[in-house]
């Protein structure tokens, strides 16, 4: 390890990280409070090129919010309205698929799809939504229903979690989002989504996806209430899991968006750009068992996210198109991003673009 990159104040821990050991949850308190964000992003660095070596990826894909009403209305939210309200909308089944039927001929590998828990649907809406993108798009992966879409259609069905996961995933399912993790300590959930399920909860349900043999991804949203060892508690359950399953395809950080939700009356502002690189290397130096870090250019913005680049992230998500949930919240970036821009990021931070699918299997290489 290069000594003039790395702070005094962080010498023991830079010592563990060339050697490949894991950090401790003092060591990640450690890193949150240091105010040397270039020696905490330099290691985060290091280990994304033992892991990666000079690749960052990306994916073309589509995403598809399919409704906005939601029995839950967190506060932390600003996309779910109640049936009635200004705004608020289902999807047919019908719309859905000519969603999908517009990404033919379009190089989309994964179509992703959250939306609200809406009791007007049943269980039969979910399946043949499934199996009309599967018929429309045959070779597309589907990523879809956060685990807490998950866990509300097996309760208000009386069916188990896996017996739930067996029936979506015969219909078309293939993988599950990150979403709905936010922060696991039962403190901030009480205050910040009091109805959505718990961290505990939320584990069980990507455990249960791993254990059918379904790949998942996972998701921090910080930036809100939580304290930095709440934050720390969170990566380290998340990489607990990980070591008993290994099911787990990449780990996204979430910059909350305060704006239009009920959280805004807090006096919160949003996260900085500093803290943002920071959550980032963190997480890589932390989750030693995950092979891939997510800068999601939707909630940091494009910039931010290539610079993420050089700060141990190796992906920057995808094309998008269509993304609604951290708008509502005021996200002011756009909605699409075009591969040949995803390609001329990539490169100009000096990475190899690498396009893939959701599973990371590699589609191309060294485009231009």
């Amino acid at each position: 390890m290069d000594k003039f990159f790395v702070s005094e104040e962080l010498k023991d821990i830079a010592a563990k990280v060339q050697a490949g050991e894991r950090l401790s949850f003092e060591d990640g308190v450690r890193l949150f409070k240091s105010g040397d964000l270039l020696t905490i992003g330099y290691l985060a660095d290091q280990v994304r090129q033992r892991k990666n070596g000079n690749r960052a990826y990306f994916i073309v894909n589509r995403h598809i919010n399919h409704t906005n009403i939601c029995i839950n209305r967190c506060p932390l939210c600003a996309f779910g309205r109640d049936p009635g309200d200004r705004g608020a909308y289902t999807m047919t089944l019908d719309e859905i698929e000519a969603r999908a039927m517009e990404c033919r001929g379009q190089g989309v590998s994964e179509i992703h799809i959250v939306g609200g828990l809406n009791d007007a649907l049943d269980l039969e809406y979910y399946l043949e939504m499934l199996r009309r993108v599967r018929r429309a798009l045959p070779g597309t992966v589907i990523q879809a229903f956060t685990a807490v879409e998950v866990d509300y259609l097996a309760r208000s069905n009386g069916l188990s979690l896996e017996k739930t996961l067996e029936l979506l995933k015969e219909a078309g399912l293939d993988s599950l989002p990150g979403g709905g993790a936010e922060i696991f300590a039962p403190r901030v959930r009480e205050r910040i989504c009091p109805r959505k399920i718990s961290g505990d909860r939320w584990l069980e349900v990507h455990e249960t996806a791993h254990r059918l043999g379904m790949r998942t991804n996972a998701t921090m949203l910080y930036g809100h209430i939580e304290t930095i060892e709440e934050r720390v508690d969170h990566l380290i359950r998340l990489r607990e899991l990980q070591d008993r399953t290994g099911g787990f395809l990449a780990f996204i950080p979430l910059a909350f968006h305060p704006k239009n939700t009920e959280l805004e009356s807090l006096g919160l502002a949003g996260t900085t750009g500093y803290e943002d690189l920071k959550v980032l290397a963190v997480a890589r130096l932390m989750l030693d068992n995950f092979d891939h870090i997510k800068a999601f250019w939707i909630m940091i913005g494009p910039k931010l996210a290539q610079v993420a680049l050089s700060f141990g992230v190796d992906d920057l998500d995808g094309t998008v198109v269509e993304e609604k949930i951290a708008h509502d919240a005021g996200a002011e970036t756009d909605q699409y991003m075009p591969k040949q821009k995803l390609i001329k990021m990539i490169r100009a931070a000096g990475r190899i673009p690498v396009e893939r699918d959701t599973l990371y299997n590699v589609i191309r290489e060294g485009l231009q």
